[in-house]
């Protein structure tokens, strides 16, 4: 697996693996494992190697003892990732060296909220992929960076109706894929 696992296939692996599939199992601890290295190591900066890998292990043993209360049909990354950061905030209560003020748990907490925000984007940019270019640059300047219209159908070539007309068009086709329809 390169890159970052989508939210999708992080479930899949985990819905597989509760339904016995060893090889899905050692698949998703393989990619949790590096996303929970990534995850500590931005959170504990002044941590060593050697207390993140702990928390990893930690971590990764607590998804093996509560995996069976994982409820299928929520998002895995969410659950999953409320399991590291109590992991995160009982380390910083247990460790001997300085306590976790409010505001640094505060900062850990919000920081929690962009585990939900990149897994969004991640599931955004897969679907951008999947749409021509043209469509795709349209989308990605009005809904994402917030262009006008005008302005991205100057950028792009096209007349500002033709790009209302595409952009609406595009919206419906992707509402159509988020909901299954196509």
């Amino acid at each position: 697996m390169t890159g970052s696992p989508s939210e999708e296939t992080l479930k899949l692996l985990m819905l597989r693996s509760l339904d016995g599939d060893e090889s899905a199992y050692r698949h998703l601890l393989h990619a949790l494992r590096r996303l929970l290295v990534a995850y500590y190591g931005r959170r504990m900066a002044a941590a060593s190697r050697a207390d993140v890998e702990d928390l990893v292990q930690e971590t990764l043993l607590s998804l093996h003892a509560k995996r069976a209360t994982y409820d299928r049909e929520r998002p895995f990354t969410a659950w999953f990732f409320s399991i590291a950061r109590y992991k995160l905030i009982d380390h910083y209560r247990g460790s001997g060296a300085r306590a976790l003020t409010e505001v640094e748990l505060d900062e850990a907490l919000e920081a929690e909220s962009s585990v939900d925000a990149v897994t969004a984007r991640m599931d955004v940019e897969r679907l951008l992929d999947a749409l021509p270019e043209r469509q795709r640059d349209l989308i990605r300047r009005v809904k994402i960076e917030g262009q006008s219209i005008a302005e991205a159908a100057a950028k792009s070539g096209q007349t500002e109706l033709a790009a209302r007309v595409g952009i609406h068009r595009t919206l419906k086709v992707l509402a159509a894929k988020l909901r299954g329809d196509r």
